[in-house]
């Protein structure tokens, strides 16, 4: 694998590493199985895409595309709370009805930003080249958002989230109105994701309709190889597991697109991610056997 392919990975594996804290927040801490990944990612990149496209500067085009997002994730949490539609029905309506949202935001299929302004444009110190760059400003990304994390969920709020996941009927004995941290958590969930589809428009030069296809799956197995690679209860270990299983995940493409004897294709890109979800999810068995043997 060559040097540009190594960049490419890590820059796409942050981009999904923020995807993969959103997932975390809500297949993990709020117990919510949410396909809504699926069109919050995507609406993010269609809204900044748009915006920039029609002349808006580049970070009030990624703000309003995370807003978007964390709209799109509270319609499903309403759904849920208020309306009582099951969480994983609700999430399927709202990815359904976003397909058709993105459409009506970008007015077309796709939209090129090649000769656009974008937030990497901006922040690229003039000695480093883009694809070093754009790996480098995502880290700082990327560190930031964990670090927000890892405080908001050791605020009283954030608590107050974690409690409503573990066990809702306790946490509604002590006075959590656990519809709303629902509300609040599928939000920030979404608006991870829309901020990913974001940067990721801008990354790749332009926004595609079909841009959020698997993006759950992806989100999932870095949540999983994550785990696999730094178990812990610690909420700190567990989201620095998180993204680097996005990192990982990318690489481990990375390698299998770009490794001759195997004879994979990009076609096979969805293969592929079977056969690494699958294995991570083997992985934590064959070590409790091993476990179990030796004891």
């Amino acid at each position: 694998m060559s040097v540009y392919s190594m960049w490419g990975a890590l820059e796409i594996g942050l981009i999904f590493s923020l995807v993969a804290l959103g997932v975390l927040i809500s297949f993990r801490i709020l117990n919510f199985p949410d396909l809504t990944v699926d069109g919050s990612f995507p609406l993010g990149g269609a809204t900044a895409a748009i915006l920039i496209h029609h002349g808006s500067d580049p970070f009030l085009a990624t703000g309003a595309a995370v807003f978007a997002a964390a709209c799109a994730g509270m319609v499903t949490g309403w759904l849920n709370v208020s309306l009582k539609i099951m969480d994983l029905l609700a999430s399927i309506l709202v990815m359904i009805a976003l397909y058709s949202i993105n459409l009506r935001v970008m007015d077309a299929p796709n939209i090129p930003l090649i000769m656009e302004p974008t937030v990497f444009t901006m922040l690229q110190p003039a000695s480093l080249e883009d694809y070093v760059a754009r790996p480098l400003i995502l880290l700082l990304i990327v560190l930031v958002a964990k670090w927000l994390l890892d405080w908001f969920f050791a605020t009283q709020i954030g608590l107050a989230m974690r409690s409503t996941g573990s066990n809702p009927r306790m946490a509604r004995a002590q006075g959590i109105h656990t519809g709303r941290m629902v509300l609040l958590g599928m939000a920030l969930s979404n608006a991870l994701c829309g901020l990913a589809g974001a940067l990721f428009a801008q990354s790749q030069g332009g926004a595609d309709i079909s841009m959020g296809i698997g993006t759950i799956v992806i989100g999932l197995a870095a949540v999983i190889i994550g785990e696999s690679i730094l178990p812990s209860r610690r909420l700190v270990i567990i989201t620095l597991a998180v993204v680097l299983g996005a990192v990982l995940y990318r690489f481990f493409v990375a390698l299998a697109l770009n490794a001759d004897f195997i004879g994979l294709k990009a076609q096979d890109l969805n293969l592929i991610t079977a056969v690494l979800v699958t294995v991570a999810l083997v992985i934590p068995l064959i070590k409790q056997r091993l476990q179990k043997k030796r004891a």
